[in-house]
């Protein structure tokens, strides 16, 4: 696959963007279907009318929040009976579900966590899915290349590939592990122990429940660790059983609901503290979730006696994020505390106080990710132009060169011993699925340690790197992945998708299904809109909260360049996007319905005056502020989709997707605005809703349900953009 920052030589240019595509050739495309509306599922309307901030707000569809009601289970059937009739009838799904399972059911391959390697052969943790199975399995290995064996098989605890194993971390001695596993994507994990020697768990004192998004730190004897729970229901007041997540000490054979709390009390309900320790086990490290924008540290030596507490190490007076890694005799800061993009800071954990702090990465205009100390240096990855690269720096900052990546991608980080001799890193990108690269520190050379072959020939596409001006003069950037030699005729159906939230980046990554829409002539535009992570912390800060709607317009400009530059038109777009990217789709199908044919709206905050009301939502309020305070509700009112639905509009076609067991976003918010659109949309496209029965947000859902799903979502893309069947 050929990838560029610059697009190639423009064959009909845009004053606005000097680009083009490669030579026009004809696409696999017709004229969009007529649209098609299923007779419509009878909806319940209620006449519920609030008044917040001297405002009336409107709620017809109230009653559609509580999923546990048969009248809204019947109600819900009933539109899944609804849907799967309008897709299936539909030409060519049998040969779309085979192709997509080709594109799917290729496995994965992790990158490896390695201990004791100083002490013996060393043990590799990693995990593998092969393409049969439907979940991944963590696999140890004896010495960098000797035998594998499986440790955790999700695969064999259940059925329909339902059980997820959410987490895992070896002691230091690689001779036990801690991990958590979840059933039907609800991510509700309960920790388990091991014997990594016999493959058994230990007894059930060590069965842990609550311990969802657990941080686990070992001490170097293996005999106990420090983790964080969140309270069993009837321990706090109820609706509050998503927060409270605390610090306790789990020591082998104890059960844990005699172990202490060591952090966490008398701190905010929605504060989410996770912890790591040096390797010789004396610092501990307590650093503190606060939101997206804010994260401070506390320190906690534990050869100082049975006095000592946790010292604030990171408390920062305004918004600022402090993640620290912790070594025997230093740790090492980065933070953006006065650097949007980022620098790195030595502390002596003896002299913790800021004076004392030494800065060895200053800040650049690259985004600085993350760090890690392997072997006396420092690799640390950028986000350079939306992709990763990875540096090399010595114990005092001083450069020592670049890791050569495959392409221009993304690295999911680079592990290794502190004191190690080698560096696995983790690689994807739009071609490219999981690859782990290997870095032998002695001799500086990169080999391929674990790969998966693409299921599609990377010659064939191309990616280029473009931007658009956004309202306020902006520029965001966008990657366009197409077929060689794709037609600049208007006419190719296209899929834009972004995010825009939370200092997450879009990066380029394998998603093997889009390939059934760029196979056919198709084209993805994956954009970078402000919200996320690509530029820093001032690009994040530039879309949430009061900004919030600098989002919206970002992927509006791209979406109208699209259409400038001919590449697709209106009528052959699409736009895509999941959870916060759910909310954006909602979004532009009500603020600029004339730019799109369709639209996928999957596990959707829509609802905005209401969402913090549900499930751990509270924890977002500082990405997006809160309807009870009266400004904030001014700019969430604003831009709530539910509440910007105007009857008669001709509204885009919609796929409404959510899942039963989405323990994130409530699946109310897909309820309540797909039976709000189908009673008040004009025009006669198809507004649907797919409700998952046994998946959640998206973590652990088996490929057969991605399969289920893809099958569905391109259906009706290729239905709404007149994309020729396959078969």
């Amino acid at each position: 696959m050929a990838c560029s920052r610059t697009p190639p030589p423009p064959a009909a240019p845009h004053p606005n963007h000097p680009s083009g595509l490669l030579a026009p050739t004809a696409s696999a495309v017709a004229a969009p279907a007529p649209a098609r509306r299923e007779p419509p599922v009878p909806t319940r309307r209620e006449d519920v009318v609030e008044t917040l901030h001297g405002k009336e707000i409107h709620d017809p569809y109230r009653w559609l929040e509580d999923g546990e009601s048969d009248e809204v289970k019947t109600w819900q059937a009933a539109q899944n009976e609804r849907t799967a009739k309008a897709l299936s009838s539909l030409p060519g799904r049998a040969a779309l579900t085979h192709r997509i399972e080709s594109l799917l059911r290729i496995g994965s391959v992790g990158t490896p966590a390695v201990y004791a390697s100083k002490k013996g052969k060393g043990r590799y943790f990693y995990t593998r899915q092969a393409p049969s199975e439907d979940q991944p399995v963590l696999h140890v290995r004896d010495g960098v290349d000797g035998a594998d064996r499986k440790l955790v098989d999700p695969n064999t605890l259940g059925k329909d590939g339902l059980v997820s194993l959410d987490f895992w971390v070896p002691s230091r001695d690689g001779k036990k592990l801690a991990y958590g596993l979840s059933s039907g994507g609800d991510e509700q994990s309960t920790l388990y122990v091991m014997d990594v020697e016999t493959g058994k768990n230990l007894p059930e004192t060590e069965v842990i429940p609550r311990a969802r998004y657990a941080s686990v730190a070992w001490l170097p004897d293996g005999k106990s660790f420090y983790y964080t729970r969140f309270p069993r229901k009837g321990d706090v007041p109820a609706g509050e059983e998503h927060y409270h997540r605390k610090v306790y000490l789990h020591e082998i054979g104890r059960p844990w609901e005699k172990d202490p709390l060591v952090f966490g009390e008398g701190r905010a309900m929605t504060d989410s503290p996770s912890v790591t320790i040096s390797p010789n086990g004396r610092w501990l490290v307590a650093t503190v979730h606060m939101g997206w924008s804010r994260i401070e540290a506390h320190l906690y030596d534990r050869k100082a006696g049975p006095k000592a507490t946790f010292v604030p190490l990171a408390v920062p007076k305004e918004n600022a994020i402090y993640d620290v890694d912790v070594y025997d005799d230093a740790l090492l800061v980065r933070t953006n505390d006065g650097a949007p993009t980022y620098e790195l800071y030595r502390v002596d954990p003896q002299k913790p106080a800021r004076e004392h702090w030494k800065k060895i990465l200053p800040a650049t205009k690259d985004v600085l990710q993350a760090v890690t100390s392997i072997g006396g240096q420092i690799f640390a990855t950028y986000i350079v132009d939306a992709h990763s690269v990875v540096k090399r720096f010595s114990a005092a900052g001083e450069p020592k060169g670049e890791i050569t990546l495959p392409t221009i991608g993304t690295t999911g980080g680079v592990s290794g011993e502190w004191d190690g001799h080698e560096a696995f890193v983790g690689f994807t990108s739009f071609a490219v699925p999981s690859t782990v690269l290997r870095f032998d520190l002695a001799t500086e050379k990169v080999n391929t340690w674990a790969e998966i072959k693409p299921p599609v020939d990377a010659s064939e596409f191309v990616v280029t790197q473009e931007k658009a001006r956004s309202k306020d003069g902006t520029m965001v950037p966008y990657f366009l992945v197409h077929k060689k030699g794709v037609a600049r005729d208007g006419k190719a159906p296209t899929v834009l998708t972004g995010y825009g939230g939370f200092n997450i980046a879009q990066m380029p990554a394998f998603a093997g299904s889009r390939y059934v829409m760029l196979e056919q002539g198709g084209v993805v535009a994956v954009a970078n809109l402000r919200g996320g992570g690509e530029y820093g912390e001032a690009w994040h800060r530039a879309g949430m909260l009061a900004s919030k709607q600098n989002v919206f317009d970002d992927l509006y400009a791209v979406a109208e360049e699209l259409i400038a530059d001919r590449v697709t038109s209106s009528e052959r777009l699409a736009v895509m996007g999941g959870s916060n990217g759910g909310l954006l789709v909602g979004a532009a199908i009500t603020q600029r319905p004339e730019l799109f044919r369709a639209a996928v709206c999957a596990v959707p905050l829509l609802d905005m005056i209401r969402y913090h009301k549900f499930l751990i939502a509270k924890l977002w309020i500082p990405e997006y502020g809160s309807a009870e305070d009266p400004t904030q509700f001014e700019w969430l009112r604003a831009y709530s989709p539910y509440h910007n639905v105007k009857p008669g509009t001709p509204y885009p076609a919609v796929l409404f997707a959510t899942a039963e067991g989405d323990s994130r976003v409530d699946p109310l918010h897909a309820r309540k605005m797909a039976a709000l659109l189908q009673a008040e949309a004009g025009g006669d496209k198809p507004i649907l809703l797919r409700v998952e029965g046994k998946a959640g947000h998206g973590a652990g859902k088996p490929i057969s349900k991605k399969i289920e799903e893809a099958t569905d979502v391109y259906s009706f893309l290729f239905w709404q953009l007149g994309v020729t069947p396959l078969g």
